[in-house]
C-alpha cells in the first residue's frame, strides 16, 4: 500500500508524540535549497542524537564527504564548527524541544554555501525489536559534486552540458550507426577516426555524469549508516 503524505514511515510505531521525547524517533526531511528538481532525503533518527550526530547522518544521506565546515541555524542560535564561532553541536534533538512541523536550516561549505532546509515531519515511538537507527527511508536526486561552485554554478553547468554535448554526441553516434547499416560494414567501428570519436564521446559522457553528481541509492546510504560512516564524517570538520 502506498504511504500517504504525513503517514509514519515503516519501522516505527503508528503512535506519535507531539514533542521529541528522548526515546522518540524523529522522521526528518532534508532538502537542498535553490536546486531544481528538488534533491531531498527522508531519515529516521533517535531524538537522543545530538546535532553533531545529525550532521553526520545528513552528510551520508545526501552524499556529501564531510570536508567542509557546517552549522545548524535553529531559532536565534547557530550550532556547528568552532571556526564559525558557533555553539557546540553537542545538544540533543530532544533537549531542543523539537516538535512536529519544526523547521530549521543546515549550512555546509560556507565558501559556496549549500543551504539545506530541515523539517521535523513526525515524532514516533519505536517498535520493540524494530529497525536500528539512523535509517534512510526515501529520497531523490543526485548529490552535487564537492567544490563545484555552489547551487548557481551547479545548475548552470548541468544545463550547459546537457544542451551542448548531449545532442552533439547522440548525433555523432547515430551517424556512425547509420554508416554501418548503410554500408553493411562493421569494420567502420575499427577505424582509428571512428574509435577516436567514440572515445571522446565516452570521456564527455563521464564528465556529464560527474557534473550531475553522486546518484542516490537508499540501499547504499543505509549500508553506510549501519557501518557507522556518519560517526566518521561527523568528526572530520569541527
Amino acid at each position: 500500500m502506498r504511504r500517504r503524505p504525513g503517514q509514519p514511515e515503516a519501522g516505527a510505531s503508528v503512535e506519535t508524540t507531539p514533542k521529541a521525547a528522548p526515546e522518540a524517533i524523529l522522521q526528518i526531511k532534508v532538502w537542498l535549497k535553490e536546486i531544481s528538481p528538488m534533491i531531498w532525503r527522508r531519515v529516521l533518527v533517535p531524538a537522543s542524537f545530538t546535532l553533531h550526530e545529525l550532521h553526520g547522518v545528513i552528510q551520508v544521506a545526501m552524499g556529501w564527504e564531510g570536508i567542509h565546515l557546517f552549522q545548524f541555524c535553529l531559532r536565534a542560535g547557530h550550532y556547528g564548527s568552532w571556526e564559525l564561532a558557533a555553539s557546540p553541536p553537542d545538544v540533543t534533538l530532544a533537549a531542543l524541544g523539537l516538535r512536529k512541523g519544526t523547521r530549521f536550516g543546515y549550512e555546509y561549505d560556507l565558501n559556496t554555501l549549500w543551504q539545506h532546509e530541515i523539517r521535523i515531519e513526525d515524532c514516533l515511538i519505536p517498535r520493540v525489536g524494530g529497525h536500528s537507527y539512523p535509517l534512510c527511508t526515501a529520497g531523490s536526486g543526485a548529490c552535487p559534486p564537492e567544490d563545484c561552485g555552489g547551487p548557481g554554478v551547479f545548475m548552470e553547468h548541468r544545463v550547459e552540458l546537457q544542451s551542448r554535448d548531449d545532442y552533439h554526441d547522440l548525433a555523432m553516434v547515430a551517424g556512425i550507426i547509420s554508416d554501418v547499416v548503410r554500408e553493411s560494414e562493421l569494420g567502420i567501428l575499427d577505424r582509428d577516426a571512428t574509435r577516436r570519436r567514440l572515445q571522446q564521446a565516452l570521456v564527455r559522457s563521464r564528465a556529464r555524469e560527474r557534473a550531475w553528481g553522486k546518484p542516490f541509492s537508499r540501499r547504499v546510504v543505509n549500508t553506510l549508516l549501519q557501518q557507522g560512516e556518519h560517526q566518521v564524517l561527523m568528526r572530520q570538520q569541527m
